[in-house]
């Protein structure tokens, strides 16, 4: 999913660069919209990166972006639905987006705000990003790092706002440098996650097999018992191995992970799971365990093995039921769902098949946005 963390890399770059660029970022929605609030897009004369509604009004908002490095100017737009009749900018899935498109001239005060958003991204230290949508500091914002480190223009403290918070990346621990742990670490990396493969195995646990990732030698439970284990950490034990997976689940099932899973067939697990309650793990911690880990994708290889592993995460953190959406009623882009958005404001307004410049009006309601 792009969000604003997936531009940050490439903004800081283009504030590196001294480039002058443009960021559109959604700042409400209504009913069945593609994405979320916080959602963002950077265009500049060297490219384009991100999106604000999975491709239904990018053009138009990349003229806006245009238009705002052109003219310095800040605007916001609200795009509704549209039948496609005309090629007319709107939404397609019948929702509402508002969308707040501001220039970012090099030496400014959102050059210096992207960078430092990409500098505490990439350190894993957790900020909030304030952007005001109204009024005379409409387009302003400010980075905060808990209540009190701010940096940038200074928001007035009841202005019409959005708040993005960039947590820390989602970690994915993999017990087990198998075959299965390869896949899973590409894909898991591709999917924005901080990765580490822990094996006591060193002719397995190298970087050559897992690029990009972190790789432990060492016993997976003393390594799990040595870490910060949170709500953003999923831990996929693979090892097949008593040896290395009971002691490590242990830990694991006794820790805040917000996904802890094991590979093997079903006598496997109950195997495993006779194995834990001698080794004193509880039912309610055992009840947490995903296993056989994965969604039934059928799949056979590494790959799609790996792909049915995350899906099934992705599942859990989002609060997705991991059935066809086919197969479903109601709105597949639900506000809310899975905590992308714990607020937002009211409705953008009526439906309509172009883009309408307006100020959002002032409101005491705060949206919200947290990004995975």
């Amino acid at each position: 999913m792009t969000t604003m963390r997936e531009i940050l890399s490439p903004a800081a770059q283009w504030v590196r660069d001294g480039r002058v660029f443009a960021i559109a970022t959604v700042v409400a929605v209504s009913g069945s919209a593609p994405r979320p609030v916080g959602a963002s897009m950077i265009v500049s004369d060297a490219g384009v990166f991100g999106n604000v509604s999975g491709g239904c009004v990018e053009g138009a908002v990349y003229e806006r972006c245009l238009e705002a490095i052109d003219s310095g100017a800040v605007s916001v737009d609200s795009f509704g639905y549209s039948d496609g009749e005309g090629l007319a900018a709107g939404l397609t899935c019948g929702g509402a987006v508002e969308v707040l498109v501001r220039p970012v001239p090099p030496g400014s005060a959102a050059a210096a705000q992207l960078a430092l958003l990409a500098e505490r991204d990439a350190a894993g230290i957790p900020t909030r990003f304030r952007l005001v949508t109204s009024g005379a500091l409409r387009g302003t914002g400010v980075v905060e790092h808990g209540t009190a480190d701010a940096s940038g223009a200074d928001a007035a403290p009841h202005a019409d706002a959005i708040v993005v918070e960039v947590g820390a990346r989602p970690r994915l621990i993999v017990v087990g440098a198998v075959e299965f742990a390869v896949a899973l670490a590409r894909l898991g990396q591709a999917m924005g996650q901080r990765v580490s493969v822990v094996d006591p195995r060193e002719v397995f646990a190298n970087a050559d097999r897992f690029p990009g990732a972190e790789v432990v030698v060492d016993w997976p439970d003393r390594y799990l018992a040595g870490e910060r284990l949170d709500a953003a950490t999923a831990i996929c034990v693979l090892s097949h191995d008593p040896r290395l997976d009971v002691p490590a689940l242990r830990v694991a099932l006794g820790s805040p992970a917000d996904y802890v899973g094991a590979m093997g067939s079903r006598r496997t697990h109950d195997d495993r799971l006779r194995r834990l309650r001698d080794a004193g793990v509880g039912d309610a911690e055992l009840a947490r365990l995903r296993s056989p880990i994965g969604l039934d994708l059928g799949g056979v290889c590494a790959d799609e093995t790996a792909l049915s592993i995350l899906a099934e995460i992705v599942a859990d953190r989002r609060g997705g039921s991991g059935a066809r959406l086919s197969g479903l009623a109601g709105p597949i882009h639900a506000a809310g769902r899975g905590g992308a958005v714990s607020a937002v404001r009211p409705p953008v307004g009526a439906a309509v098949c172009a883009p309408i410049a307006a100020d959002v009006a002032a409101s005491a309601v705060v949206p919200s946005a947290v990004v995975p």
